[in-house]
């Protein structure tokens, strides 16, 4: 099966721990800005074994900006996995470190911010 061109060129875009994790199912442009969505791999979590958990579904959708893309504010939406302990039946899910702290920018945005700016600005709500 031949994969969309806006996929492709949207991981090209991605960090790269990103593009391991998650994978783009859309892609929307506009005039002004660039929508990425990236769900979770279903890979499971370290340290539980096999048949330990069960799928039950996503957590509620993050957003994350990141270094704008020929003039279009780039923001990426993401979908995170949970699972079900069966044996505890608590949820559980991997931990990310994929956002500045205290912001809503990729961490490599974020530090491009900083040098460039000596601060973060705050750019609002996303919208």
């Amino acid at each position: 099966m031949e994969k969309n061109p806006y996929i492709e060129l949207a991981e090209c875009l991605l960090p790269e721990e990103m593009v391991e994790y998650f994978e783009v199912v859309k892609v929307e442009k506009t005039k002004a800005t660039l929508d990425v969505t990236l769900e979770e791999r279903d890979r499971g979590v370290e340290g539980y074994v096999d048949g330990q958990l069960r799928p039950n579904g996503f957590y509620e959708e993050s957003t994350v900006r990141d270094y704008p893309v020929r003039g279009r504010k780039m923001t990426f939406h993401i979908r995170r996995r949970r699972w079900i302990d069966t044996s505890t039946g608590k949820s559980v899910s991997k931990r990310w470190d994929i956002v500045a702290e205290g912001t809503r920018f990729s961490k490599e945005f974020a530090a491009f911010l900083k040098d460039m700016l000596g601060q973060i600005p705050d750019y609002g709500p996303l919208s």
